[in-house]
């Protein structure tokens, strides 16, 4: 039993002068007197922790609501074609053809992953993969997105280990194969790192399930993991304020995660919808039960009525409260139909899955909650979980974003040898935002479940949905804090345009996208100011790329005092291929073919990874995009990947076409022998731009000397852009990356200057 007698309802009404906790629970006292005037009354101590929870910035979206309208305001009917479920449920569908789905989204885990990082990396994997199990999918597969502080830093080995080892361990428990990700190194994130966990599943288009409290008399069950006492008012408040120097104000404990109990809850759910015994199936998130049920019944047609006392718990000293607000992992609510309730307890008891009834749906259009035998809610859910506040912050440009723009790189001296660049090439190759990152990856399992067909370190990710036919999807998330700190409008384009140009890298045609948008506080107008402009940014390239935003995460209060990270808008893309054999890999396999760069090249290396490694310079504006060369750039790939031309195709972005070549060179241990001179000579480049220009919409990709005449036929009859720069060399230990009349470097040497840096740091 509870330790204490919950507030009732009726209480409420009589002692309106009652002083209750709203500050220590997140609400302003604006948000509090509204919760007031809703009620006609003061709320109960249960109602305050719902409405606290459901108001956070993690859950209501008050900051970003007004701007997160015009992806939906700016999706065309062309962009609605393949698009099954939108923004606004727990993750957007795709269709993919053959009667076949995909479920996506990406979401942030940042704070609890900063104070616990094992489990709070865990849990953030756990908790988006119920998303994808709540619209009625398999899961098949998972990415990260992580930020780190510096490198060298005392406390990042904490963050990085802990991170690392509760994202491998839950995805590997669980079974699904985690095909790609970033992880960068920054002192911005010190105090802040950010993790961005991305999941991804497979349906029927028959199997789509969306979760609503509707059909007087059905039956509202919980199911799943007991309820306990870590995550209390978890991410909803944790991530509604920031870390400042005085100490942790607002740290509840970091959920603890189970991912054996979530596999069997993923068997138990697909059984579930298979045998038709669920209207719905909602996951136990942020917030917890106070989401659930106000989320289930404000979706729905009518009301709710829960019953408190039958929540199963791991610790019986819970107060009600305690019980709204837990966000312990591995539980789901489902909305079950009276006649199929035994049915549906058969098969949560085959899988041994704790399950109480909970309560039932109502017609009073109204949320009541009842604790030892006392009404301790009662409110209209909406309220709750879809009317909540919405905020016109103040925005204010940058005071210091002019000079911040004004400092380019151009003034930065340029290489004058080639053994200069030959230091510069190896400098930056091992770089720890460029270095081989397989130290973090191959912790990961990337081919569980035998249908992945592609995963790091190509560009995208990919796996096979059908079997017989080889349909499939590939996936790829990019972000680049440096951009958007210059300009975060641009900023986010170019994280869309480099996930949609990697997704194209591997021949499927790009169809959906999912982001997460890091920023620090909302209150702060520059901060404001940052995020209004990049939503723009992002609204506006999807519009022109012809792809929906389909759902996706906003994550506040990323900052240490004062001091916000860096704008850090994560962009997924996904595309679609119809079969996985045409698949192309990021990096030659055989002697002897011809390399091409598709694309132009310009001087632009502002924010550019040369800039920030060789100079440790962030100053200038981004490289300048143009949507139209990228979609002509990625039609001409698809193409050329469906007449089988390539053997190769790999995007140039951080570190470009210097990067991109050490990592073709590497992956195979074949050799490559390149020229710049036509690139200079062309483009009007200095060597220094012709290798580390960061440029977009290019790529170098490679073609079998037999199909060179075709390819580029292709590429002039499509009037793309190309020059031959290259031929594939030796494979062994003689080979070598040569860049003609300039330097050489073994291979051998490239992979051990990139293969060093992560262990030295963290082995």
């Amino acid at each position: 039993m509870s330790r204490h007698v919950a507030d009732t309802v009726a209480k409420a009404a009589a002692t309106p002068e009652k002083e209750q906790p709203f500050a220590a629970l997140g609400l302003k006292p604006d948000e509090y007197a509204r919760i007031r005037e809703i009620l006609g009354r003061r709320p109960t101590s249960g109602e305050l922790a719902m409405y606290s929870v459901m108001w956070s910035e993690h859950c209501s979206y008050k900051s970003s609501k007004i701007y997160l309208r015009q992806f939906g305001q700016k999706v065309t009917d062309k962009m609605r074609e393949r698009l099954m479920v939108g923004m606004g449920e727990n993750a957007g569908v795709v269709d993919i053809g053959e009667g076949w789905a995909v479920t996506f989204k990406v979401e942030s885990h940042n704070h609890p992953s900063y104070i616990e990082p094992f489990q709070g990396a865990a849990t953030g994997v756990g908790g988006i993969v119920r998303d994808i199990i709540s619209m009625g999918a398999r899961p098949v597969a998972v990415m990260d997105q992580l930020r780190f502080g510096a490198i060298d830093h005392p406390d990042t080995a904490r963050v990085v280990h802990g991170v690392v080892g509760g994202i491998g361990f839950y995805g590997n428990c669980l079974g699904l194969p985690n095909i790609g990700g970033e992880t960068y190194f920054d002192a911005v994130y010190q105090g802040n790192p950010l993790v961005n966990a991305l999941a991804v599943g497979v349906l029927r288009h028959e199997d789509l399930h969306l979760a609503n409290a509707s059909g007087v008399g059905n039956k509202i069950v919980l199911f799943g993991a007991r309820t306990g006492g870590d995550g209390i008012g978890g991410a909803s408040i944790l991530a509604s304020d920031s870390f400042d120097s005085t100490g942790p104000t607002k740290r509840p404990a970091v959920q603890v995660g189970d991912p054996f109990a979530e596999k069997v809850l993923i068997e138990c759910c697909l059984e579930l919808y298979a045998g038709g015994l669920v209207e719905g199936i909602q996951d136990l998130g942020a917030a917890g039960i106070s989401c659930a049920t106000s989320e289930l019944a404000s979706n729905g047609d009518g009301g709710m009525f829960v019953e408190l006392d039958n929540v199963l718990l791991r610790d019986p000293t819970l107060t009600a409260e305690e019980i709204l607000m837990s966000e312990s992992q591995e539980r789901m609510m489902a909305v079950v139909r009276p006649d199929k309730l035994d049915a549906f307890m058969a098969v949560v008891n085959k899988w041994d899955v704790e399950t109480s009834v909970l309560g039932e749906v109502t017609g009073t259009g109204r949320l009541v909650i009842h604790h030892g035998g006392e009404e301790i809610v009662n409110v209209d859910p909406r309220t709750v979980a879809i009317d909540g506040p919405v905020y016109e912050r103040p925005v204010a440009y940058p005071a210091w974003i002019d000079a911040l723009q004004a400092d380019s790189a151009s003034a930065l001296p340029r290489a004058t040898d080639g053994a200069e660049l030959r230091e510069q090439f190896l400098a930056l190759v091992a770089s720890p935002n460029l270095a081989d990152k397989s130290y973090i990856t191959d912790q990961y399992d990337y081919y569980v479940m035998g249908n992945t067909a592609l995963a790091f370190p190509d560009d995208a990710g990919m796996v096979r949905v059908d079997e017989e036919s080889g349909l499939g999807f590939a996936i790829a998330t990019d972000a680049n804090g440096r951009y958007c700190q210059l300009d975060p409008y641009e900023g986010a384009r170019l994280a869309l345009a480099e996930a949609f140009r990697n997704v194209s890298m591997s021949g499927a045609v790009p169809a959906a996208v999912t982001d997460c948008l890091n920023f620090g506080s909302p209150e702060n107008p520059e901060v404001m100011w940052q995020f209004m402009r990049a939503v723009e940014g992002l609204g506006d390239a999807c519009r022109e790329l012809e792809i929906p935003v389909t759902g996706g995460n906003v994550s506040f209060y990323n900052q240490t005092g004062d001091q916000p990270i860096h704008p850090t808008p994560v962009v997924g893309v996904l595309g679609i291929i119809d079969d996985v054999e045409r698949r192309v890999p990021s990096a030659w396999q055989d002697e002897g073919n011809n390399i091409y760069l598709l694309g132009v090249t310009r001087t632009e290396l502002d924010g550019s990874a040369w800039a920030g490694t060789i100079h440790q310079h962030l100053g200038g504006v981004p490289p300048q995009l143009n949507l139209s060369d990228e979609k002509s750039l990625s039609l001409l790939v698809q193409g050329a990947a469906l007449e089988g031309l390539l053997m190769s195709a790999h995007d140039l972005s951080d570190g470009g076409l210097a990067q991109a070549l050490a990592e073709c060179v590497t992956r195979f241990g074949i050799g490559a022998r390149v020229w710049l001179d036509e690139i200079v000579e062309r483009d009007g480049v200095d060597l220094t731009s012709a290798l580390f220009s960061e440029s977009t919409a290019r790529a170098i990709v490679t073609v079998p000397r037999e199909d060179d005449v075709k390819f580029v036929g292709l590429c002039e009859a499509r009037g793309f852009p190309v020059l031959r720069i290259g031929v594939t060399d030796l494979r062994g230990p003689e080979a070598a990356l040569t860049i003609q009349d300039i330097f050489t470097v073994p291979v051998a040497e490239i992979r051990e200057r990139s293969n060093a840096t992560l262990p030295h740091y963290f082995a």
